[in-house]
């Protein structure tokens, strides 16, 4: 074989392995009928339920935080996460979730992340109402 073909098999080999690691870590946001049939972990989205109670004291545990969630669905389930409150997260558009629902039918979640609203959403308000 010539040294190109050998060259080429091996940039073949490593664009496949690349492509195969990449798509690994890529998952879909499931709701909490998809968490409730998997036995693994699972990536939610959802809004905060405001009406329903959030728990968190930072003197007792700052490490323990409840809140309900409503995913995509309109499902609203309790979620535990140990981690302290995000800050400004009563102000958050989405929150992603990653966790699993045990025994007791509430997700607990090892990892949150909150989308909250842009500042510049703000701004572009004003120069429309300016404009209009």
């Amino acid at each position: 074989m010539k040294k190109i073909h050998i060259l080429a098999i091996i940039m073949l080999c490593l664009a496949g392995f690349l492509f195969v690691s990449t798509t690994k870590g890529l998952t879909t946001y499931g709701s909490f009928a998809d968490a409730k049939k998997s036995t693994g972990v699972i990536k939610l989205v959802g809004q905060l339920a405001k009406d329903k109670p959030m728990s968190y004291n930072p003197t007792v545990d700052p490490n323990y935080f409840s809140f309900f969630l409503k995913d995509q669905e309109g499902i609203q389930k309790k979620v535990v996460i140990n981690r302290p409150k995000p800050q400004d997260f009563e102000r958050a558009e989405q929150i992603v979730l990653t966790g699993q629902i045990e025994k007791d039918d509430v997700f607990y979640a090892s990892d949150i992340l909150t989308k909250c609203p842009s500042k510049y959403k703000d701004e572009e308000l004003q120069l429309r109402e300016q404009k209009g």
